[in-house]
């Protein structure tokens, strides 16, 4: 996941702003920062999403603990 996708991501639940955890990062042959591994927090839901493989989880909480 790049910076720039922060951008447009909201919370699938309130809509309200995420803020970005990052845990680990990797540059791209142009340079650019891609995210591997972190989460997105929702201030108002109080609620984390992944990102694993630079893939942001923006499943819902009850969609995300009946996935397996």
């Amino acid at each position: 996941m790049r910076h720039e996708l922060l951008k447009i991501l909201a919370c699938p639940v309130c809509k309200t702003e995420l803020t970005l955890t990052v845990e680990q990062a990797e540059s791209d042959a142009q340079g650019r920062e891609e995210i591997v591994r972190g989460e997105l927090y929702c201030a108002a839901c109080d609620y984390r999403y992944r990102i694993d493989d630079g893939i942001p989880n923006l499943l819902p909480p009850e969609l995300a603990e009946a996935s397996p």
